[in-house]
């Protein structure tokens, strides 16, 4: 006898995109997700293409994750799609040391994020 199959965490309009580690603290990747949060998709690239961050080209493959899924997994229409959620979070930290005066060391943390983008298609409206 197979397990049952859960249920799907999220609506039949929604199609989700998660990355893991990325290698920027959560709060500047923050900053990217906010000026993405609740704009079309088109709009959304858009934006994240011209941004001078480093990680925009990371979150952009994120984003273009999600409209692909959409698309082929879910069969949502991609011209009506707008980032309902971009959720940031935090991942591990590495921690590295740097010799200082007087034989001291000083902690040098390298933290990770992670990142969920939710795309959602619009509903036609009457």
């Amino acid at each position: 006898m197979a397990k049952t199959s859960t249920p799907r965490r999220h609506a039949d309009n929604e199609a989700v995109a998660h990355v893991r580690a990325l290698r920027v603290s959560p709060r500047k990747l923050n900053l990217l997700a906010r000026a993405i949060r609740g704009k079309t998709a088109q709009a959304a690239l858009v934006e994240l293409t011209f941004s001078r961050r480093r990680i925009a080209g990371a979150v952009k493959k994120v984003l273009e994750s999600a409209i692909a899924n959409a698309e082929n997994n879910h069969q949502l229409d991609v011209d009506r799609l707008f980032v309902a959620e971009a959720n940031v979070g935090k991942g591990i930290v590495m921690k590295r040391w740097r010799p200082r005066a007087r034989g001291r060391v000083a902690r040098i943390h390298k933290p990770f994020a992670q990142l969920t983008v939710v795309v959602r298609e619009q509903e036609e409206e009457a």
